[in-house]
């Protein structure tokens, strides 16, 4: 039997925090397999850690800061929260472990699967899910070793951690305690079974166009370069890539292309999409984050692109972005079988659309809840999100993605 407690509290003092989640905790005594914590990034998550390991020491452990705060079925935490989500599944196994993202980020992310699948108890197995939270920057290369293991036999679907100021100041937390670049990888293997769903909430405008030409990314620590993939747009079509993307937008960002700069709140909006394929007629896009127009005129991004993608200028509102939350919660219910053996789940919501969307956020957190039946759910609202889109797994940006877990 399966069973998910969620706790949210707020408060600017991270040991006054740590007080209203102990009294909450000693109310219902749970004694949970693996527990996921998202917070604020102003808390001191040294002192967070030591308050899980003391409470939960048999627990798999996994999280970070997250933009904002934390959401659960009760409303949105808002500034100064601290989100948890406990899982208890005795017949279940779960393991994570975190590693430093140093050198070849995917030789990294093989090693963390590796690990946490020992400390789960269940080495060379395939686990119904692998879960993960690093830090923003090398997602491809994550997913890749994850995939060196699991392939897309499996989903891997988590976040990238976010502070609250786009300045650096996330974290990640593990079993060891918080790192600020690393990637944690949880293994998943429930005894009452899970469903999930990762989508976007925009829909295309029309205009559409081929990168062909991208930047130099570096390689590790050897300083190779490739253009296999590139988180730099140099060109579309053959023009400037700031240039066609400003005309697709209208010329909204007309100033900006003639001296460069950052365009990460323009854009949240009017996204890049790149076709994932087709379910029932319907096309699904992987969004793309440009967040910079260089002096040179190209577009920066928070995702990598290949040479030959075609890309397709994408549009969102925030009426959208408040119900695809609730709609990508009832997708992952309905891969679950329906609500009936539903225990809860974890949100992963993308951070651009979390500051977009505003003032209308505590609706985000009430669809999700009418979704999940009212059942615990924690909510983190990240810089990156991945998961899996077609049967591949996949990093993309404003993004939403859902774990459910049946009872």
């Amino acid at each position: 039997m399966v069973s998910l407690t969620s706790f949210v509290v707020a408060h600017e003092s991270t040991t006054s925090a740590l007080e209203a989640l102990a009294r909450d905790i000693d109310r219902t005594q749970p004694q949970p397999s693996l527990v996921c914590a998202f917070y604020d990034a102003d808390h001191d998550d040294r002192q967070l850690h030591e308050f899980l390991k003391t409470r939960f020491p048999f627990a798999a452990l996994l999280g970070g800061t997250s933009c904002g705060g934390a959401m659960s079925e009760v409303g949105l935490g808002g500034s100064g929260s601290i989100g948890l989500l406990v899982i208890d599944d005795p017949d279940g196994d779960y393991g994570t472990a975190a590693v430093e993202l140093e050198g070849d980020a995917a030789d990294c992310a093989e090693r963390a699967i590796h690990a946490a699948l020992e400390n789960a108890g269940c080495p060379g197995e395939l686990p119904e899910l692998v879960w993960l939270y690093q830090a923003p920057g090398q997602e491809e290369a994550v997913i890749e070793g994850l995939r060196r293991v699991v392939g897309d036999r499996c989903p891997i679907i988590g976040g990238s951690s976010a502070d609250n100021t786009v300045s650096g100041g996330w974290r990640q937390l593990g079993p060891d305690g918080p790192q600020r670049n690393s990637v944690v990888v949880g293994v998943l293997f429930s005894s009452g079974g899970i469903g999930y769903a990762f989508q976007g909430g925009y829909e295309p405008t029309g205009p559409s166009g081929v990168v062909t030409r991208i930047g130099y990314d570096p390689s590790g620590e050897s300083g190779i370069v490739t253009k296999v993939r590139s988180r730099q747009i140099m060109a579309i079509d053959g023009e400037p890539a700031a240039q066609v993307y400003n005309r697709w937008l209208g010329g909204t960002l007309s100033e900006k292309v003639a001296s460069g700069g950052n365009i990460l709140t323009d854009t949240t909006m009017f996204p890049l999409g790149i076709d994932a394929g087709r379910i029932d007629d319907l096309t699904h896009y992987l969004l793309i984050h440009p967040e910079q127009i260089t002096a040179d005129g190209a577009l920066s991004t928070f995702a990598s692109i290949e040479e030959g993608t075609r890309l397709y200028s994408m549009r969102g509102d925030k009426a959208r972005l408040v119900e695809r939350a609730g709609r990508v919660a009832s997708a992952a219910v309905n891969s679950l079988g329906g609500s009936d053996n539903l225990a809860g789940g974890l949100i992963v919501y993308c951070a651009g659309c979390m500051l977009a969307v505003g003032d209308e956020m505590p609706r985000v957190a009430t669809a999700v809840s009418t979704s999940l039946g009212g059942k615990p759910f924690v909510g983190c609202f990240t810089f990156g999100e991945q998961g899996l889109v077609l049967d591949r797994n996949a990093h993309g940006n404003l993004m939403i993605s859902a774990i459910v877990f049946g009872k």
